[in-house]
C-alpha cells in the first residue's frame, strides 16, 4: 500500500534524496516548508505550506496539514520541531499518523547539547570537556543545527543559551544509525566527512571503524533510540573516539548511509507501520559520495 509521507524543510539543499527515496519505495512524498516556492515543492508528489516555528498556531496548523493531505507517516528532520513531534506522536498515532522518532525524553536530552554532554558523562561515553561557563575556547549554542553560532571565541561573551567546549582534532565521522523499536541498532554506518558547507556534508566515504561502531553500540544500549539517528564524533590521532553530539533524527548526509546499505524508507515502514523488525544487509565500505548543485526550472505563474 502506498503511504503519504510528510517531509519537513523541503527547501533545504539536501531534501532531494529523501523525496527520491520515498518515491522509489513506491510511496507518495508530501514536501513541506515555510516557502511555497521551495525546490521540494517541485520534486515531491504534493506540497504543504507550513507556518513559521514561532507561530502560536503552529501545531494546530500541522494537524490541519496532516488531515488535508491524508498523511500516514512523518519523518521529522527539523531540529526546531523535534520535541514537538515527539511530544505529540502518541496523539497522532491515535489518528493513524505515524511519527518516525524516538520518545520525547530521549529527543529532549539530545536536542540540548548540554544535557547530551551530561548523558555522555553519566554513561562513560567519551566526549570533550564542556562547561556552561566560558572556560573552553569553542563556544556553541545549546540548541541549534549545523555550524550556526559555533566558533572559537577569544573575547568574553554572555553565555545565555551557550556552552563552551574543548577543541578536539582528528578525522571527523558522521555515523548513520537505524534503530529498531526496541532500540537495538539495525545499521551503524560510519562515514568520514570529506567536506562541509553550512554544517552539511558535501562529501564523504563509508569506512569500517570498529572503535566508532563499538561506541555507537554502547550509546544505543544506554538509551532507547528509535528510527534514524545521527552521531557525530572524531577519531583522534591515538585512535580514541570522542563523541561530539547526537541528532535523534534523519540527517541530510544520510543519503550516503542509504546508498551504502539500502533504501531505509521501506525499513521505516516495516518498523513503524507494520511492526516488523528488518534484517540488515551488508554495508558497502569504501562507497564515496560527492555532491553538486542541480537546477529545476519553473514556468512563470
Amino acid at each position: 500500500m502506498a503511504l503519504n509521507i510528510l517531509v519537513e524543510a523541503s527547501g533545504s539543499l539536501v531534501c532531494g534524496y529523501m523525496i527520491d527515496a520515498i518515491r522509489r519505495a513506491g510511496h507518495r512524498a508530501v514536501a513541506s516548508d515555510i516557502d511555497d516556492r521551495c525546490v521540494g515543492r517541485y520534486l515531491a508528489d504534493d506540497f504543504a505550506l507550513m507556518p513559521r516555528i514561532g507561530d502560536v498556531e503552529l501545531w494546530a496548523d500541522v494537524e490541519s496539514v496532516l488531515e488535508k493531505y491524508r498523511i500516514d507517516m512523518v519523518i521529522p528532520s527539523l531540529d526546531e520541531t523535534l520535541v514537538g513531534w515527539a511530544e505529540r506522536k502518541e496523539k497522532f498515532a491515535q489518528t493513524g499518523v505515524i511519527v518516525c522518532l524516538s520518545d520525547a525524553d530521549v529527543v529532549r536530552t539530545f536536542s540540548d547539547k548540554w544535557l547530551a554532554h551530561l548523558f555522555f558523562q553519566a554513561h562513560n561515553i567519551p566526549t570533550p570537556d564542556s562547561s556552561l561557563e566560558q572556560i573552553y575556547p569553542l563556544v556553541k549554542p545549546r540548541f541549534g543545527r549545523g555550524g550556526r553560532g559555533v566558533g572559537v571565541v577569544r573575547e568574553p561573551v554572555t553565555m545565555d543559551g551557550l556552552m563552551s567546549q574543548e577543541i578536539v582534532s582528528g578525522d571527523e565521522y558522521t555515523v548513520d544509525v537505524l534503530c529498531a523499536s526496541d532500540g537495538v541498532p539495525i545499521y551503524i554506518v560510519p562515514r568520514r566527512r570529506l567536506g562541509v558547507r553550512e554544517g552539511k556534508s558535501t562529501g564523504g566515504v563509508v569506512e569500517r571503524q570498529d572503535s566508532v561502531i563499538e561506541i555507537v553500540r554502547r550509546l544505543c544500549a544506554a538509551t532507547r533510540f528509535v528510527g534514524p539517528v545521527n552521531v557525530q564524533c572524531f577519531v583522534q590521532a591515538d585512535g580514541s573516539v570522542c563523541v561530539i553530539e547526537v541528532n535523534p533524527r534523519i540527517a541530510g548526509g544520510m543519503a550516503l548511509g542509504f546508498a551504502a546499505t539500502e533504501n531505509w524508507i521501506p525499513l521505516l515502514c516495516d518498523m513503524f507501520y507494520d511492526g516488523r523488525t528488518p534484517t540488515p544487509g551488508p554495508v558497502l565500505y569504501g562507497m564515496r559520495m560527492l555532491r553538486y548543485y542541480a537546477e529545476i526550472f519553473v514556468s512563470a505563474d
